[in-house]
């Protein structure tokens, strides 16, 4: 009997164990199958945008041959020969399509009409590179003609040269030269390939030139603002130049930002913004700043570049680029029955500032003629005291009491670092994960070089499996299984949590911190390797790693 029993017991085991295998399998295939699901929506969504970029550059050059037709009707108006030559079938077509009363849809031509004039205003006149698309970050990197000194070969160097062999893939730099005298861009690209051969030839970076009817007449322009006749010349013209590399940028990659050609760059520049970005992908940004001066470092998601240049075009006359930025914003967000303070919050919600700045200006001698500009971005200088990596969508929150508004989740985003009063055993920092997660390790730093003595001690790291009743564990890994479901998997020494989790314990549903001793400094959670206040951050995820 007890052998029938013990054969039943050991049947049913086997039975639910396989159900669990067996549900867990399809769990996991589903998930796989979402992840492919994704992909092929945000691969959808981007023919589509390609789609309909294509259909209004059709519209624009239907609009072209339209006007053209109009203007051959107007010449014929008058030779009674050229009319009797047509049908009364065509002769009613063009009526109708000479009629005054038609609407017409403005664009591109009817705020620079001289490009009406010339077939391929539009198309660089040099065009040098492999054409890369598909990559995460574009970078453009407009450059004119100095008397003084150039500075882009020495910018090109810092953005390459701290760049991975990995990160290389996934960009593409596009130097502008915004100059027509074609011995003189010539003479840059011929520097260029000399330098950057390498680069140019693994399609890393592409150099372009406009045509010279691509630009309007600019003798004639309104002085503005106290600016002089030169200076609004240059500035406007500048503007022209933003919008057609922009233009040419635009379907390369998800993100564009924003470059100069006289500029240095910090370590991990590159993965320090696209983590940035993609921690942000479910917020409604328009512009993510990663230097506090002019134009400098401004990305934008590529959706949003046909707008941006379709409202410089409308006043690239008026006012320099970065204040029609700041103007787009206005439009977006700010009501004009509020005060200034309230559409500055809600422009802060489109236009996100990282810190510290990751670009620093280093051009003295300014492409305006005899312009001396010492400016500097101050933010540069500070140690960037946090590291940025993508996780999983999660609800954070903690028993500890914060300090001057460095929250968890500003942590959890990437946008600032935890900062908390002394911490007393019974503390917690706790991550709720939307959905489970697999995590292969993890690692937590606390402190930073501000502030080295605040660090977590006598702080253990937990995790709540998804399916805890129905886990097959070791031994060892059932001993760390606490009362409430958590199982610890680690602890704080020298301020450093780092360390794997057993396999069987995913999918994780939380993490928490959990402070064992009253403490008697502050904390600060943070990541090594990086400088600036921020968070408590796992490690890239490698395949669906974590946090």
């Amino acid at each position: 009997m007890r052998l029938r029993n013990g054969t039943v017991a050991t049947v049913l085991v086997f039975i639910t164990t396989f159900l669990s295998l067996s549900w867990y399998t399809a769990w996991q295939n589903g998930k796989e199958k979402l992840i492919a699901y994704q992909r092929e929506f945000h691969a959808l969504k981007e023919r589509l945008r390609i789609a309909e970029h294509r259909t209004l550059q059709r519209s624009s050059e239907l609009n072209a041959i339209l006007e053209q037709f109009r203007r051959a009707v107007a010449e014929t108006n008058g030779s009674k020969n050229a009319m009797n030559n047509f049908s009364d079938e065509t002769l009613k077509l063009l009526k109708e399509l000479t009629s005054k009363k038609s609407l017409q849809v403005p664009n591109i031509y009817y705020h620079l009409p001289h490009l009406l004039k010339n077939e391929g205003s539009l198309q660089p006149s040099v065009q040098v590179g492999l054409g890369r698309t598909g990559v995460s970050i574009v970078m453009g990197i407009p450059t004119v003609k100095r008397k003084v000194k150039s500075y882009l070969t020495e910018t090109l160097h810092s953005l390459i040269d701290k760049l991975s062999p990995e990160e290389k893939l996934d960009c593409v730099m596009v130097v502008f030269i915004g100059e027509t005298d074609l011995d003189y861009v010539n003479s840059v690209v011929a520097s260029l390939e000399r330098e950057f051969s390498t680069e140019i030839n693994s399609g890393l970076v592409e150099v372009i030139a406009p045509p010279a009817t691509y630009y309007p007449d600019l003798t004639n322009l309104k002085e503005t603002f106290g600016d002089s006749k030169e200076r609004v010349r240059w500035r406007t013209k500048q503007n022209l130049d933003y919008c057609f590399l922009m233009m040419y940028a635009q379907k390369k990659g998800v993100y564009y930002i924003q470059l100069e050609d006289d500029i240095v760059v910090k370590q991990n520049y590159f993965s320090t913004i696209k983590n940035f970005a993609l921690q942000l992908a479910s917020e409604d940004w328009m512009i993510l700043e990663f230097s506090q001066l002019g134009f400098i470092g401004k990305m934008f998601q590529s959706p949003d570049i046909t707008l941006i240049v379709e409202f410089i075009f409308m006043f690239y006359k008026e006012k320099p680029i970065d204040w029609l930025l700041d103007h787009i914003l206005w439009v977006k967000v700010c009501n004009p029955e509020k005060d200034a303070k309230h559409c500055d919050r809600q422009k802060s919600n489109l236009r996100i500032r990282f810190r510290p700045s990751l670009f620093q200006h280093v051009g003295l001698h300014s492409s305006l003629a005899g312009k001396i500009q010492k400016l500097t971005d101050k933010d540069f200088l500070k140690p960037l005291l946090h590291k940025i990596h993508v996780n999983p969508p999660a609800e954070v929150s903690t028993s500890l009491k914060v300090y001057q508004g460095h929250t968890l989740e500003k942590t959890y985003v990437g946008e600032d670092f935890f900062w908390a009063v002394t911490p007393v055993a019974g503390d917690y920092i706790l991550f709720k994960f939307d959905k489970p997660v697999n995590v292969e390790r993890y690692l937590f730093h606390s402190g930073n070089p501000e502030h080295p003595g605040d660090i977590l001690l006598n702080t253990t790291v937990e995790v709540l499996p998804f399916q805890s009743e129905e886990l097959v564990l070791s031994k060892e890994t059932k001993d760390k299984r606490l009362e409430d479901g958590y199982f610890r998997i680690g602890k704080f020494e020298n301020g450093v949590a780092e360390g794997t989790v057993d396999p069987s314990l995913n999918p994780i549903s939380s993490f928490r911190l959990s402070v064992i001793q009253n403490s008697a400094v502050w904390a600060i959670l943070n990541e090594k390797l990086m400088l600036h206040t921020d968070n408590i951050r796992l490690r890239p995820r490698l395949s669906s790693t974590v946090m």
